[in-house]
């Protein structure tokens, strides 16, 4: 073998048509293999599978080979043919073995059956007396069935029977909610146990009805119920506000009126016949029993708790609160509205808070007692509705009680106001007990509070001038130390001196000081009235206070002392005093600010104090006092200066002053020496200061109205005897201002104020005008305060006067012609002053 392998085997070469010939044989045999194969594959499907062959017999209709698949089929059915031949051929003696021992079976189930006849005819002889009895025991069977049957269903029927008149009863007594009980337990346990009889049916088409009556029923309870707390929602109120009253520490007599007792009158006299005048006994025991009574007490709730049970038990507890909120909200409405008469008493105002307190008292009972029929929620809305019709009610019933007050004159408007304020301020605490805000009412009490300021400053304007009427405006004497101090008890300005001195002794005011005074505390104490109950800091109390009390000092009483000083009756004198007297009632003001701080008890040197402005006030009044004394003087002097009657074409001066003058003069000094004649009390340097003043503007007047005169555009012309004359009144006014016609005076400036006039007069009788036009404009100049239009108008007037007589003796005298030639030359340089030219002296 080794040999063999190690010689070189010889190659032979093969030709390549070959190489692809035997390819081609091997691609052939090779398809042919699969494609037997893929058929027996589809054959061994269609033989095992158990479903349908469509997606089998697909394939082999789809393939390109299906006579090869049929040549392939036959071959293996031939194949099962030939298999299905050699197994019968197997099992045929076994066969024939087996049909041989079935005719054998045959004949012995033939024997059975002649012996089974045989013994069943023996057993039915045998039986029938036994069926017999059983047909018997199946009757007796069904009876006792039927009887059993028949006690079971009257056992359920009785009780359904016996409910059912429990129920009738129950409706007959109005015993509604447990008929309700009854009717439910009776539809939803009862009948449904003998839903086959037929009155089961009736029952259940009654239960409806029954519901609907009782819902009817229950609601007309409701109804009643609703009457009832109507009628007692006033005493129910009363009560509660009783209770607050106490509670709060204020008079429980606010709450109800006093009721007065009836008692059998007397029998008349025997002799007049006339019958004695009983005293009215007022009953204060008469609700005593009642106050201690609730609103559970007066008003009996089990019908309202009993028709929202039922509601609730029926499904409509919805539409139950839906009826019982509107028909409280109408009686709501109903206790809103004032009475018709509401804003004549107090007593009126009573029972309309009464009705709403005792509404919202049961309100609340039944917020606290019912489950949901009413809610905080809307207790609250009730609330905002009622308090704003309440304010607004309140708001205009009360400006018509002013009114009516004012117009029947029947009744003091702040003691209505007060009561009115009382019942709101207890009406608050009541509501505010049981959970409501009061915070609008009680802003409603502070704009009253500011009405009932603007009503006690009406009532003190009649206060201050009966006050002004009856004074005597003199200053007040003491005889003895009595009456002093009831003066020093009423207004308490500590003098040392006055009290030193003896009696009796002059105080430097009139009695309206300490009148006025008192006055003004009785005002702060009615207003400090308003402010109790109300819960206010004293701050808060000393600020209002202040406020009223300033409005009643600024407003009120300045006007009436504006008023008292523009009086025509008053004389200079009174004037004066009244001038005197508001110097005491500007220092009253210290205590005026004392007394609000003990009352108040508010610090008085707080930051948040308000001060008085009765202080300023009364310098008004005291400046205006004294423009008035100044006016009545100048009025006074006018009468005498309108008594002036100058001949302007007067050739020469009388030689004494003019009569009006001198009366003039002769008043003055009268009037002016009632000055220095008052007391030495009273002569305080603000009075010294009035009469120099007075004095001053008397000397400016006349000596205004006295240029008046000579300026007067009606004189149209005038002599220098004439301003001779006027110069003739205006030295005697100079004397006057010279002679110290008050105490004080003699410093020279009384007499200034006649310098224009003497300056004026003085240039046109020295006739020195070229003196005035050569320092016209320089401060030094002697007629520094003649004015050149004044100077114009009065040589005009010369002028004028000139012509008319050198009209009638033109060529009588030569120095007349002169004369008007220098009048008209004065008169051109004057004028030349206007346009800047410088004069020609």
């Amino acid at each position: 073998m080794m040999a063999e392998a190690s010689t070189p085997r010889k190659t032979t070469k093969i030709p390549a048509w070959k190489k692809l010939h035997d390819t081609v044989q091997d691609a052939n045999t090779l398809r042919q293999e699969a494609v037997s194969a893929q058929h027996d594959h589809l054959i061994t499907e269609i033989e095992t599978s158990d479903g349908p062959l469509a997606t089998t017999l697909r394939a082999v209709y789809d393939g390109d080979e299906l006579g090869k698949f049929q040549e392939t089929l036959d071959t293996r059915i031939k194949s099962h043919d030939r298999e299905i031949e050699r197994m019968c051929n197997y099992h045929y003696q076994g066969f024939i073995d087996s049909i041989r021992e079935l005719q054998q079976v045959s004949g012995d189930a033939a024997k059975l059956k002649d012996e089974i006849s045989g013994v069943d005819s023996e057993l039915q002889k045998s039986c029938d007396p036994l069926l017999a009895k059983g047909d018997e025991l199946v009757k007796s069977r069904k009876i006792q069935k039927n009887i059993t049957a028949a006690i079971e269903n009257l056992s359920m029927c009785l009780p359904v029977l016996e409910l059912y008149g429990k129920l009738q009863e129950q409706m007959k007594n109005r015993r509604f909610y447990p008929a309700l009980k009854t009717l439910e337990q009776l539809e939803h346990t009862y009948l449904p146990r003998v839903i086959s009889h037929w009155f089961s049916q009736t029952m259940s088409e009654a239960i409806p009805k029954l519901r609907e009556k009782i819902k009817e029923a229950s609601m007309s309870e409701l109804k009643d119920f609703l009457e009832s707390i109507r009628k007692h929602s006033e005493k129910i109120g009363e009560v509660a506000m009783t209770h607050a009253a106490e509670q709060n520490n204020m008079d429980p007599t606010i709450v109800k009126k006093k009721l007065k007792k009836r008692r059998a009158p007397p029998p008349p006299n025997p002799f007049s016949g006339e019958v004695e005048a009983m005293p009215e006994v007022v009953r204060e025991d008469s609700l005593e029993g009642e106050e201690e009574l609730s609103a559970q007490d007066l008003v009996d709730f089990s019908p309202v708790y009993r028709c929202l049970h039922i509601y609730s038990v029926l499904g409509d507890k919805e539409k139950f609160e839906t009826y019982y909120r509107q028909q409280r909200w109408k009686q709501a409405r109903l206790s809103l509205q004032p009475p018709a008469a509401m804003h004549e008493s107090a007593d009126a105002y009573r029972k309309y808070f009464h009705d709403i307190v005792g509404f919202f008292v049961v309100e609340d009972h039944i917020l606290h007692t019912s489950q949901g029929l009413v809610n905080r929620a809307y207790m609250d809305e009730l609330w905002e509705k009622a308090v704003e019709k309440i304010v607004a009610t309140l708001r205009s019933t009360a400006e018509r009680s002013i009114a009516f007050c004012k117009q029947e004159k029947s009744c003091k408007v702040s003691n209505l106001m007060l009561e009115i304020k009382k019942l709101i301020v207890l009406f608050c605490h009541t509501l505010k007990g049981y959970g409501f805000s009061v915070g609008r009412l009680l802003e409603l009490l502070l704009e009253m509070r500011d009405r009932y300021s603007e009503i006690l400053s009406e009532q003190w304007v009649d206060i201050f001038n009966d006050i002004f009427r009856e004074d005597n405006y003199t200053p007040i004497c003491c005889n003895d130390e009595e009456e002093f101090s009831l003066i020093m008890s009423q207004l308490p300005l500590n003098d040392a001196e006055l009290q030193q001195s003896p009696y009796p002794k002059v105080l430097p005011y009139s009695q309206f000081v300490p009148s006025i005074y008192n006055q003004v505390k009785e005002y702060i104490n009615a207003c400090l009235k308003f402010s109790a109950d109300l819960h206010l800091s004293h701050t808060e109390i000393d600020d209002m206070i202040r406020k009223s009390a300033n409005q009643l000092l600024t407003k009120t009483l300045g006007n009436c002392l504006s008023n008292l000083i523009k009086t025509p009756r008053l004389s200079l004198i009174q004037l004066i005093q009244i001038s005197i007297n508001m110097n005491y009632l500007e220092r009253s003001c210290e205590h005026l600010e004392e007394y609000i701080s003990s009352i108040t008890g508010a610090e008085k040197d707080s930051v948040h104090i308000a001060r008085l402005h009765g202080t300023s006030m009364f310098k008004d009044a005291r400046n205006d006092a004294e423009q008035h004394i100044y006016q009545q003087l100048n009025l006074k002097i006018d009468e005498f200066l309108e008594l002036a009657n100058y001949n302007w074409m007067l050739a020469e001066s009388s030689g004494h002053a003019s009569g009006y003058l001198m009366d003039l003069v002769a008043f003055l000094q009268s009037t002016f020496m009632s000055f220095t004649n008052l007391p030495m009390r009273i002569k305080t340097p603000a009075l010294e200061k009035v009469a120099k003043t007075a004095c001053m503007s008397a000397c400016q007047h006349i000596a205004g109205t006295m240029m008046g005169f000579l300026l007067d555009n009606d004189i149209r012309q005038l002599t220098l005897g004439s301003l001779q004359q006027f110069n003739l009144d205006l030295m005697q006014c100079e004397q006057f201002a010279a002679s110290e016609p008050v105490p004080g005076s003699n410093d020279g400036t009384l007499q200034m104020a006649f310098a224009d006039l003497r300056q004026l007069l003085d240039l046109f009788l020295n006739w020195d005008w070229s003196l005035y036009l050569a320092d016209y404009g320089k401060q030094q100049s002697k007629y520094l305060r003649v004015q050149r239009l004044v100077a114009i108008s009065l040589l005009e007037k010369l002028n004028n006067a000139d012509k008319k007589k050198n009209n009638l003796f033109a060529s009588l005298k030569r120095n007349e012609r002169d004369k008007k030639k220098l009048v008209e030359t004065v008169l051109k340089q004057l004028k030349g002053l206007e346009n800047g030219t410088t004069p020609q002296v």
